[in-house]
């Protein structure tokens, strides 16, 4: 039987540092804590997949293509949760073309926005591999008291207060920075609370993993395809050859990176000269989450958190990791 008796729940633990702050509201521990509550009603249908009928697809298109079925459940979860909360003004959701706004007198009033993806590897739900959602917390820059404006989710990734990910794998574990550190805590199903269980995350300086998807090999600059040979060289390397994990769902090879040390990329390819990726709510959390953790995160030429976007589904090149190992790529792009 579990002990729980040294253990916090995410709730204890942002009411915790709430009063780290004398001047705090409590919207921020109260937005976080509404994301958890969505993340398990995702987590719900996640596990019982093909009983819930959520499987395949929904016969939609959005912005990256072909719609889950999971893929809407998710939107549709997170957009009421928040809806329903007082601490959030609106946001933006890769499932939904346009911002969505809180228009309503308590949501005017408060002083932040979320930009999300509500899951993150569509593709490999149909699979069980694992999957994630992602998030990521901005102040307004707009006037309180009245609904949020465009100029509020188009800010360049260092203005985050908080950014998050959840991965619902062999266990569901959300995690989530602010600029005093990286927290992750583990849900325990029987009674549908989150706990402290990886405190203060720091991610390994070096690692062993690459994560690239080696399709796209013939199709990179010859700069980077002499860094993946160097990947898995045995001679060149120092370090000895890295293995290639490769999920098909960012969230999961950058929570093992965090953990264990390495490096993922996505870079621009043949018929995709700006990347596949999502700058506003895939690319801006994850580095936000792993410069906290001790790591770095570019595009291939600029600091990811210092792009100033132009359009909330802007797309963009990544390259993210290992302090260590994103200094040698950053050697052979250079």
């Amino acid at each position: 039987m579990p002990r729980y008796n040294n253990l916090m729940t995410l709730d204890e633990f942002t009411i915790q540092q709430l009063r780290l702050f004398p001047n705090a509201t409590g919207e921020l521990s109260g937005l976080l804590r509404g994301i958890g509550l969505a993340a398990k009603q995702v987590n719900r249908e996640v596990n019982k997949a093909a009983l819930a009928d959520i499987l395949g697809v929904d016969g939609s298109i959005n912005v990256q293509g072909e719609v889950q079925k999971l893929d809407t459940y998710a939107n549709e979860v997170f957009i009421k949760v928040l809806r329903s909360g007082i601490n959030c003004a609106g946001i933006v959701s890769e499932e939904n073309e346009c911002m969505m706004l809180f228009d309503d007198a308590k949501s005017n009033q408060s002083k932040y926005v979320v930009l999300m993806d509500p899951i993150d590897g569509s593709g490999n739900i149909d699979i069980n591999i694992s999957i994630g959602s992602i998030f990521s917390v901005y102040r307004r820059v707009s006037e309180l008291g009245k609904p949020a404006v465009l100029e509020d989710f188009l800010q360049p990734g260092i203005k985050q207060v908080a950014a998050g990910y959840v991965i619902y794998g062999s266990s569901t574990i959300l995690v989530y920075a602010t600029r005093r550190g990286v927290n992750g805590f583990t849900l325990d199903n029987s009674i549908g609370e989150f706990y402290l269980s990886h405190p203060d995350m720091r991610m390994p300086p070096h690692g062993r993993f690459y994560s690239f998807d080696n399709r796209y090999y013939n199709q990179v600059d010859p700069k980077l395809k002499r860094y993946v040979d160097f990947c898995i060289s045995t001679t060149e390397n120092r370090k000895g050859p890295y293995s290639n994990r490769y999920y098909g769902c960012m969230v999961a090879d950058i929570h093992r990176n965090l953990l264990k040390g390495g490096i993922f990329f996505y870079p621009q390819v043949e018929g995709r000269p700006e990347g596949k990726l999502r700058l506003c709510y895939e690319c801006n959390p994850m580095a936000f989450i792993t410069e906290v953790a001790g790591g770095s995160a570019t595009n291939g030429r600029q600091r990811i958190l210092d792009i100033m976007p132009e359009h909330i589904h802007q797309r963009t090149p990544l390259f993210i990791g290992s302090k260590e190992m994103m200094r040698d790529l950053e050697g052979f792009l250079q």
